[in-house]
Parts: C-alpha cells; structure tokens; sequence
C-alpha cells in the first residue's frame, strides 16, 4: 500500500506541475498527435499496470484542463492523423451574415497537436457576405483573396481604438494582430474567397455581437444600455435577435 500511495503522490504532483507551467509549449518531438478520449488504446497509460488504468480515469476528468491535447503513441500515427479533405468545397453561404467559415484546426486534423497553426477557408456571398467584428485570442492571421473583391479591417487597442482598413483583390494579402477585433466584408457582386492561415492549433473565436448580445446568460440590459448608449428596449430586441 505504501508503494502505490507513492505512486499517485508522484503522480498528482506531475499532474500539478503541468497545469502550473502551463503555455503555449515548443515541440520536443517529430509530432504529438492528439487524441480525443483519454481512455484511447493508444495513451501510453494504458500499456502499465491496472493502478495506472485508475490514474487514466483520473486523468481524463480533468483532461479539459490541460493546455492543448494528449499525445497517441506516435508508432501508431498515420497520415490520416495529418490530413483534411475538401478545402476545395465552396461553403454554403445562404445564411443571415452570408459568409461560412470552414475551419481547419486541430479538431479537424489531429496531428496540428503542439505544432502552433491552423488554417480557414472563407466564403462570401456576393456583396453584403460578412465575417463579422470578431476576435481570435491566441493567433495572429493572414489572410489571402483567392475570388472577389474584399473591404477588411482591424480595430487598434486602447487608448485610440483606430481603425486600419484595406480593399483587397485576388492575390493580396493581409495580416490581423492577435488579439484584435477585425472583419471581412465582401463589397463585390461575385462570390468571395480567401484562405487563411493563424498561428495557433486552436485560435479560438469571440463573435463581438454574439458575444455581448447573446451570452448565456445574458447580461444585465440596464448594463449594456448604459455601456453602449442605447435605449433598453433596443438592447432586450438585440438580445432576442442573438
């Protein structure tokens, strides 16, 4: 008994460590392809005694809290574990914004795991399709015009919130700080296309409107009213819409 009470002392101190040094870590392998479950044949827990399977369960409740996702046993990587078809699609853009984001992060292909990129494709529909003000807080983008004319821009930060603008044709590209709110908007009366490539393996995404219109649940209208100037009715009505 004093031999396993060890074992999973050294082993919540590990798990403590890891979740205290926490970051965005620099590879120290060829690629650590990730796995959704935990319990996965392929974690290396599973291959040591019936004493680690209990330490596995335990890892998987707090999987969530780990920066990025487990690794499989890279002997049993495949090329699919590196691969996503189908960027070549055109997304359906018969919505309300009129645009659709495909995204390609390491949700869609497992082995973008630790490696710091993601990639999107975009579609607008002919002129008024919108990606809205929206934010990615753990990557800078780049973006390139495939198809069609784009006007794009991105809001500074405090104190002077500037906005910095461009009107981009096929072939252009243009870079959105990490961080800061941007928006695409096609101004053209064809189909626009662009891709997109971001410097994280999961950028994440705030929606500004969805954000604070449409929280769940959601904010205190008196505090919105106050904070954007508007009347109340109009805030309660925009929450409704989001």
């Amino acid at each position: 008994m004093k031999g396993v009470h060890f074992h999973v002392a050294f082993v919540l101190l590990a798990l403590a460590v890891i979740f205290a040094f926490a970051s965005d870590p620099s590879p120290l392998q060829d690629f650590c392809v990730a796995i959704n479950n935990t319990n996965d044949g392929g974690m290396f827990f599973n291959s040591l005694s019936d004493f680690f399977g209990i330490v596995n369960i335990f890892l998987s409740v707090l999987a969530v809290f780990v920066n990025g996702k487990f690794c499989k046993d890279p002997k049993l990587a495949t090329a699919n574990d590196f691969f996503f078809p189908g960027l070549n699609i055109p997304g359906n853009t018969a919505n309300q914004l009129g645009s659709k984001v495909t995204p390609v992060t390491v949700e869609q292909i497992l082995g973008l795991n630790t490696l710091g990129i993601s990639l999107a494709r975009l579609d607008f529909a002919p002129y008024g399709g919108l990606n809205p003000p929206h934010t990615h807080p753990r990557a800078t983008e780049i973006l390139v015009v495939l198809e069609g004319t784009l006007y794009v821009g991105f809001v500074t930060s405090n104190p002077d919130n500037r906005l910095i603008t461009k009107v981009l044709y096929p072939g252009d590209v243009f870079v959105f700080p990490i961080g800061l709110i941007h928006f695409q908007f096609n101004i053209g009366n064809t189909n626009a296309v662009a891709f997109s490539g971001l410097s994280s393996q999961n950028p994440g995404l705030i929606p500004i409107a969805n954000a604070v219109f449409g929280s769940n649940p959601p904010i205190n209208p008196d505090v919105l009213a106050k904070a954007f100037q508007l009347d109340k009715t109009v805030v309660t009505y925009l929450q409704s819409r989001l």
